[in-house]
């Protein structure tokens, strides 16, 4: 059966789902700008303990890292990222969900071959890349300094 262009389009437009941009919008920059504003808060609460600067952004990280992994293995995180769409992408706990929630997919076929082994499908590449890229140009950093 061939289907012609106008075919297609209206097949097309009928399928896909009618979104209101500026809702979307509102919707990302409320939640990307509340998890930013969670992590300014917690940066403030660990200098306020004695840590400094540079100490409290890493647990800062390490705090929204763990607390997206938690919140999406109780499938919390993923309910708030189908409405706040790339809100929850942008910061830091959009990788922590990337590498979390196949994981949690695949959980039914045990520890080390589902969890283990589908943690890193979407997050390794860009791992593998990081390490290599950052490898690479520290050694050319050291030879040309």
């Amino acid at each position: 059966m061939q289907i012609t262009q106008q075919q297609y389009k209206s097949m097309y437009e009928e399928a896909s789902p009618n979104s209101n941009l500026f809702v979307d919008c509102l919707w990302a920059f409320g939640v990307g700008g509340g998890i930013c504003a969670v992590g300014q808060w917690l940066c403030n609460l660990y200098q306020s303990v004695g840590l400094d600067k540079d100490t409290a952004s890493t647990w800062v990280s390490i705090t929204l890292i763990a607390a997206t992994a938690l919140l999406t293995a109780c499938r919390v995180f993923d309910n708030l990222a189908k409405h706040a769409g790339a809100g929850t992408i942008v910061p830091i706990t959009g990788f922590a969900n990337s590498i979390v929630s196949p994981a949690m997919e695949f959980k039914s076929e045990g520890l080390v071959l589902g969890l283990g082994a589908k943690m890193f499908t979407v997050a390794g590449p860009v791992l593998v890349y990081g390490t290599t890229a950052s490898v690479i140009y520290g050694l050319i950093l050291y030879l040309f300094q």
